[in-house]
């Protein structure tokens, strides 16, 4: 019997004020109005040059836009509805978990008796949030198969620098001066990054043809000098590197450690550990595994949890819950000190507890599978026009080429991105991993109904009909949206930062 349900996915990109030019503040400004009023306080009037000093003071007046809270409220409301979102519609980047999330978690955010505490508060006041963090390392520690975790860092590549940290202190305990850390050519950009950062070189190690870690060349580029390798499994073109018990058997040899990168953690939460795959750091996105709208530059999650041998260097202090049934805080004994101000982003953390909750085990582990299924279904379903860049079993998302469409039509996987924009969907992530031609990465997440994979891999299809029929309008997409194409490379390479001060 046909499924006639409309998907869910799929948005308008046409704002509801069309094409029209939306007016700055300062354009609708009108002196004499205002959005808001002062309260009258009693207190007496002080000349700013009795506070600052003069030379700090400026000789001008700041110009500020003077409109009326109506207009104000309009403005910004007819702002929003030019911006896409995962509350809108789906949100296919791949490598980037990009899903809908729990309206609940959010509520448990809002609770006052979370958001209203201090995080200098003595911990005899602050019981449940310090249970609440202790239980939430619980769990952490159980779903990664570690011994132990710090919720500190404050985003993904925080919690990147913080491993490479945690591997420095491990082996320079040991008398050990190690200086390179191995990362495949398929890793995420953050990861070297993040060892040069931590102080180390960068050794990089090819992939093979079938889109996994070179074993071969990986064992050649090990050695006495190698302080570990920084993975992520399933890799960042959707694939299991399937040796990665003789890959951690190899690294652990030459006495080096292994770091899981957890963007892909989506994938396995539930299924597989990395502690049971051999990885000795394991630093997690709660942000896009575990429910938090991300993007726009946070709030962001990344504890890390750490084999038994890397425990006594976890930064300090950590929640833990003392012989009497009450909670506390205590410092690791070589502990690398703070990496965050307070105790991590911790509303962040109290909707990553509310998530792993409601979903308990059985709920995580049916997340990874749906997610691993779109991901399949999509592959299958889009590879009719646009191939698998590695043509079997993905994991969480599929990676297509368009060198076909590009080498006969003249199309890149630029222009399909950008053409989905007139269609209603996010574009996916383009040319990355850079491995794979003209890449164009899906991650569907488990969060899409099969009605909406099927308006995607439609709407995928209509703009590879339009490479044949009508390349043009493809290389001028998108044409609907308020904002037309932009050269984003030209922009990151060439910005010119301005100021207009009229």
């Amino acid at each position: 019997m046909k499924n006639f349900a409309a998907p869910g996915g799929k948005a308008s990109s046409i704002p509801l004020v069309g094409r029209e030019v939306e007016p700055t503040l300062f354009e609708m400004s009108v002196p004499g109005r205002t959005s808001f009023h002062l309260r009258t306080t009693g207190v007496p009037k002080t000349d700013l040059t009795e506070l600052i000093p003069s030379e700090h003071l400026s000789s001008q007046v700041v110009p500020i836009a003077e409109v009326s809270e109506r207009d104000l409220v309009a403005h910004f409301t007819r702002l929003s509805h030019r911006q896409f979102s995962v509350d809108l519609g789906m949100y296919p980047l791949g490598s980037c978990t990009m899903k809908y999330n729990p309206k609940f978690c959010d509520a448990v955010a809002a609770m006052t008796g979370l958001n209203g505490v201090h995080p200098a508060a003595p911990a005899s006041l602050t019981q449940g949030w310090i249970e609440l963090l202790w239980t939430l390392e619980q769990r952490l520690v159980a779903i990664t198969g570690m011994a132990g975790a710090t919720l500190q860092p404050a985003a993904g590549a925080a919690g990147e620098l913080t491993g490479l940290l945690l591997i420095r202190a491990y082996h320079e305990s040991r008398g050990e001066k190690r200086t390179r850390i191995l990362i495949p050519d398929s890793a995420h950009g953050t990861n070297p990054a993040s060892v040069t950062l931590g102080g180390y070189e960068v050794t990089t190690v090819p992939s093979n043809d079938r889109g996994l870690v070179d074993l071969a060349v990986l064992k050649e580029s090990l050695g006495p000098d190698v302080a570990g390798i920084m993975l992520t499994n399933p890799n960042t073109v959707g694939l299991f590197e399937e040796e990665i018990q003789e890959i951690a058997a190899a690294v652990h040899d030459c006495g080096g450690l292994l770091y899981y990168d957890g963007a892909n953690l989506n994938a396995i939460v539930g299924v597989m550990r990395p502690g049971d795959m051999g990885f000795d750091v394991v630093h997690m996105n709660l942000h896009k595994t575990f429910a938090t709208p991300h993007g726009g530059g946070g709030p962001g999650a990344g504890p890390v949890a750490v084999s038994e041998r890397l425990v006594p260097f976890l930064p300090g202090p950590r929640p833990t819950r003392n012989a009497d049934g009450t909670f506390g805080w205590v410092a690791a004994p070589a502990s690398i000190g703070r990496v965050h101000g307070w105790h991590g982003n911790a509303l962040v953390l109290a909707r990553a507890l509310a998530y792993i909750t409601i979903h308990g085990s059985e709920g995580l582990r049916r997340v990874a599978q749906h997610a691993v299924l779109n991901a399949n279904w999509l592959r299958v379903r889009m590879s009719k026009f646009l191939p698998a860049a590695y043509d079997r079993v993905c994991m969480h998302e599929c990676t297509l080429t368009a060198t076909g469409i590009k080498s006969k039509f003249g199309v890149k996987g630029l222009d399909i991105a950008k053409g989905l924009l007139e269609e209603g969907f996010h574009s996916p992530t383009v040319y990355f991993p850079l491995i794979v031609d003209e890449a164009l990465m899906f991650e569907p997440t488990e969060t899409e109904s099969v009605q909406t994979l099927e308006a995607l891999a439609l709407a995928v299809e209509r703009l590879v009909i339009r490479a044949e029929t009508d390349a043009d309008s493809l290389h001028a997409a998108p044409r609907t949206t308020p904002v037309s194409r932009v050269d984003e490379a030209r922009a990151a390479r060439s910005l010119k930062a301005t100021a207009d001060a009229s």
